[in-house]
């Protein structure tokens, strides 16, 4: 339980200053305001897409491939690691549940 709850802690972590990395960064490239740039940051990284917002400079957009990219894996990673943990517990109490009904 202990290396899961580290392993949580950094797999947030990760997540949340990738969130605050392009963030900052949209909030610079484009003439954004702090919650548009947290909000598109947010919303590409769950892959929801609105299309309300779209970077408009070959920079931003050179950017936002690669933020892309990685923040998509870092989130399906966290996302995994958080199911896998799920599903381990849910296993642990049907084994447990059986064994006593043996």
């Amino acid at each position: 339980m202990k290396k899961f709850k580290m392993e949580m802690v950094v797999a947030l972590s990760t997540l949340i200053a990738w969130i605050i990395l392009g963030t900052v960064s949209f909030h610079h490239l484009e003439p954004w305001s702090w919650i548009e740039s947290f909000y598109f940051s947010v919303a590409t990284v769950t892959t929801v897409g609105y299309g309300d917002l779209a970077p408009t400079t070959d920079m931003s957009r050179l950017f936002a491939a690669f933020y892309i990219l990685i923040g998509v894996s870092i989130g399906l990673a966290t996302l995994g690691l958080f199911g896998a943990e799920m599903i381990k517990k849910r296993q642990k109490k049907y084994l447990e549940k059986i064994s006593k009904n043996a």
